[in-house]
């Protein structure tokens, strides 16, 4: 069983990701004069300043963030990025640049990095700050700059939390005025109608560097993308589903990845390869005939890259999935464990399983996150104009 933790820090309470006495200057039910008459930029590359958490090694998230920084920066636009964060040890700049370097997950920007002083903000000349989650809003919010506010989102961050204190204070942001961008159709559609907020989106790529067909022999093998520390991916359902899955096909491998699941008792034969290096993965999905990934909230990445490799990703219905991808080859099933359970079975006994994988491969081969950046820049640069 998983206790949260209370971390110490600087000022915050019970461990929140936003300090609460910036929590408490933030007062969005009132005009701010420097978010009313932002900087407007028609004829030149921008300064550009993003505030984000502390990047981790294995932090999905930010590494998509980093990609759109280079993205911009390829367009010709000069970035920074500032660290925010409430924890009293937060791992030096040096050492971050150094794990980014290394790492062959994080693209490789020019951006200078420093921790976020809210009582030197970003610096003057600064046309465009970014907040890039929740607890980064709220700096965002209070900096002196003029620049024009934007919000980089990658999902609904309020269902990361019990409904409470961190909830309102995560679906608050929304209702801040900034200008936002979104992983996907799904979180424009649902900010702008719930919030009224302004939202432009980008569509999810594929790395084909990465992810593509090596196996062309039937498959015997599945993949699941467990993470029990992370509610959003429903790891209890996904055992459920697996446990029916395992009684109906026992000749069949079980693949786990995403986190070490040596602790949680689960009751079928699996193999447990915790957190794998991204140059593994497509060597395990081209094992795989079917991958199951669950996301509650906005779509995970997992589905586009399972197709490249020639996986049908089995993923749990609903809009939050399908208003970011409709493609024909994701096995889009009910939530309810023996209907996930079945359709992993029925992708196993397809007779035209092998054709079926080069096809879906096929069917993500002009979908690339050069065309998202692009979408990127297009949405940062119409925005900038005011």
């Amino acid at each position: 069983m998983l206790i949260r933790q209370t971390v110490e820090n600087n000022g915050s309470v019970g461990g929140m990701l936003v300090d609460t006495k910036d929590a408490a200057l933030v007062d969005w039910t009132e005009p701010a004069e420097r978010l009313l008459n932002p900087v407007t930029v028609t004829d030149r590359p921008l300064n550009i300043a993003w505030i984000m958490s502390p990047p981790g090694r294995e932090s999905g998230g930010h590494q998509n963030l980093f990609r759109f920084i280079k993205y911009a920066e390829n367009a010709g636009h000069k970035c920074s990025i500032y660290f925010y964060s409430t924890q009293s040890l937060v791992p030096s700049v040096r050492e971050t640049k150094a794990m980014v370097a290394e790492s062959t997950a994080y693209a490789n920007v020019s951006a200078s990095m420093h921790n976020y002083d809210r009582a030197v903000g970003v610096p003057a000349d600064t046309d465009a700050l970014f907040a890039t989650g929740w607890e980064t809003a709220y700096p965002a919010f209070l900096d002196a700059s003029n620049a024009r506010r934007f919000y980089f989102v990658q999902d609904y961050e309020p269902s990361f939390y019990p409904l409470g204190s961190e909830a309102i204070l995560a679906e608050n942001t929304y209702k801040f005025g900034f200008h936002g961008i979104t992983a996907g159709g799904w979180l424009s559609h649902k900010l702008s109608r719930d919030y009224g907020m302004t939202c432009d989106s980008f569509e999810f790529g594929v790395d084909k560097t990465h992810y593509s067909v090596t196996n062309l022999r039937k498959r015997n093998e599945v993949f699941f993308y467990a993470r029990p520390v992370t509610a959003r991916r429903a790891f209890e359902l996904g055992v459920i589903a697996l446990t029916d899955f395992a009684q109906m096909r026992p000749d069949v491998t079980i693949n786990l990845a995403g986190w070490d699941v040596s602790n949680w008792d689960i009751p079928f034969k699996y193999r447990n390869l915790a957190s794998l290096d991204l140059k593994q993965l497509n060597s395990v999905y081209n094992r795989c005939a079917a991958g199951l990934v669950l996301s509650l909230t906005n779509m995970s990445l997992l589905p586009l890259e399972l197709m490249s490799s020639g996986v049908a990703p089995v993923v749990n219905d609903g809009p939050n999935n399908r208003m970011v991808s409709d493609n024909p080859y994701i096995e889009y099933v009910q939530p309810a464990p023996k209907a996930l359970a079945r359709r992993m079975a029925e992708v196993m006994d397809r007779p035209d399983a092998v054709d079926r994988s080069v096809a879906m491969s096929a069917s993500v081969l002009n979908v690339n996150w050069e065309d998202s950046g692009a979408q990127f820049n297009d949405a940062l640069r119409r925005a900038m104009r005011g």
